[in-house]
């Protein structure tokens, strides 16, 4: 997908803003991340300042899961830190300093603390992740923290080809890979789908 439209949209919108927080929202396996990047790297090439940041590094550490017994859902909505989520999309948005911000390293299923920076010169950031448009407590309280919002969402066949790929891809069996799914990434993305609430922005697929 060609995505200049939406990057002239997000600059037409965004004007004079010193700071302009954009929200792209979706299931597991929508391609949130994917245009998260290519929009920051169309954004920065035409002389922008932009940044992407993921609500992923927000994840609850292994141990912390284990501890609440969420480990077999970790990616479910209960496994973030929301509180310091919210805290740190406040900071960004205030825009009074630089901000740093957690990544997650999916090769080890952690976050890395203080991972990438929002510098206070970046005028455009793009948050990602499953739940930023979630109309449940406490996802909810994001209401009004986002500029203009896009919500992509490929349709469920094709949300369970992707997530059955993504663990076949990691190694996993044909029985291992339908638990996975099905037991976890396939009920979160009918969360996300079922109870979202509205986006400036849908998409069918990216």
């Amino acid at each position: 997908m060609n995505v200049e439209p939406i990057a002239k949209e997000i600059l037409k919108r965004a004007a004079d803003a010193a700071r302009f927080v954009v929200a792209i929202a979706g299931p597991p396996g929508a391609g949130k991340s994917t245009l998260a990047d290519a929009l920051a790297e169309t954004l920065v090439s035409g002389g922008e300042k932009a940044a992407v940041l993921p609500m992923d590094g927000f994840h609850m550490d292994n141990a912390v899961l284990e501890q609440k017994g969420l480990l077999a859902r970790k990616g479910s909505p209960e496994t973030f830190d929301v509180r310091a989520f919210l805290s740190t999309i406040s900071a960004v948005r205030a825009n009074d300093g630089e901000v740093l911000v957690p990544v997650f390293d999916r090769s080890r299923e952690i976050a890395i603390a203080s991972a990438r920076i929002v510098a206070p010169e970046t005028r455009i950031v793009l948050v990602e992740g499953n739940y930023l448009l979630l109309d449940e407590a406490p996802w909810n309280r994001l209401e009004g923290a986002f500029d203009f919002s896009i919500f992509i969402n490929p349709g469920v066949e094709e949300l369970e080809r992707r997530l059955l790929q993504r663990w076949y891809d990691h190694g996993y069996d044909e029985e291992a890979a339908k638990r996975k799914a099905f037991g976890n990434d396939i009920p979160n993305a009918h969360r996300v789908v079922d109870h979202q609430r509205p986006a400036d922005r849908v998409l069918a697929d990216f």
